[in-house]
């Protein structure tokens, strides 16, 4: 069994079946073998990004938040605490976060962000 933690990109996409979740990276996430992890991070940016304009989606936050495909994955100080080791590869701090709770719970990354695959955290590419 894998863990595996969803950019907030990623997330979208299977939240919305989308056909830029790549096969690869749905049938890893379809798999029940697999656990897959929800970020309070990635609720959090889609909740500015909402708030902002900057993004549609369908449906209450919170009710997809309790996705029960999900285990949610809180903000912990190891996690904070992890961010300002990281190189400075990438400006968004969500995304920083992410790695970081990547890192630290050994978790795999679905992402298909450049910025993201330059750190060395594991990662399953979430495009086709």
């Amino acid at each position: 069994m894998k863990g595996y933690l969803l950019d907030t990109h990623a997330l979208i996409w299977w939240w919305t079946d989308h056909p830029r979740l790549g096969p690869k990276a749905r049938a890893v996430l379809q798999d029940p073998a697999n656990t897959l992890f929800l970020s309070s991070v990635s609720v959090w940016e889609i909740a500015v990004k909402r708030k902002a304009g900057r993004l549609e989606l369908a449906g209450s936050l919170a009710e997809l938040a309790a996705d029960p495909d999900f285990r949610p994955l809180p903000i912990t100080s190891k996690h904070a605490a992890l961010v300002e080791t990281l190189p400075d590869l990438h400006r968004d701090p969500f995304d920083r976060m992410l790695i970081a709770q990547a890192k630290c719970d050994d978790l795999v990354l679905v992402s298909s962000d450049r910025a993201v695959q330059a750190y060395p955290v594991d990662l399953l590419p979430a495009g086709n």
